[in-house]
């Protein structure tokens, strides 16, 4: 059966047949978590991933494109409490905000990001007062006219990415 050897014990069972079916078995199981933890890693994110009340931080917004089609843009929505205070700019990146009453709600980055390759991009920021956690949704756009929305909650098959704002040990 299935081209393995087969030997049969005392007790009639086909042992050889049953190890390779184990074997391939754990195999395909290995692969399928391998798979699956390579998918849940390749989602946009923000860094860091904690900072402290009221600071002004340097945030990295990592886009990749883990499928077979290229990413055109990004647009992150920026958490209520926050102050964008500065984009920036890189060669060969177009970037739009979107402001609301003066202070600006969200930031798109335009960008070909081709199959299994990323790009990050940057902004200066203050940190509203108070701890907290902050809710960076991400839009991810596609030169195939689709869009990824990373809007989830934590553990999410599409989780937004997260900054928890906490008072740091020696800090504030």
């Amino acid at each position: 059966m299935n081209g393995a050897p087969s030997l049969t014990s005392a007790s009639g069972s086909t042992t050889v047949q049953t190890e390779a079916l184990m074997i391939r078995t754990t195999c395909l199981t290995g692969m399928l978590v391998l798979t699956l933890s390579a998918a849940a890693a390749a989602h946009v994110v923000v860094r860091p991933n904690a900072s402290a009340p009221g600071a002004e931080e340097r945030y990295a917004v990592r886009v990749p494109t883990e499928g077979d089609v290229t990413t055109t843009s990004v647009r992150v929505e920026i958490p209520d409490g926050v102050t964008v205070l500065d984009v920036e700019a890189e060669e060969g990146v177009v970037f739009e905000t979107e402001q609301v009453g003066g202070r600006i709600v969200g930031i798109t980055w335009k960008k070909a990001i081709p199959p299994k390759e990323s790009a990050e991009f940057y902004f200066r920021a203050r940190n509203p007062e108070g701890q907290a956690t902050l809710t960076w949704k991400a839009h991810q756009h596609f030169a195939d006219g689709t869009v990824t929305a990373w809007v989830g909650p934590e553990g999410d098959r599409r989780p937004a990415p997260m900054t928890r704002i906490e008072n740091r040990a020696g800090g504030r």
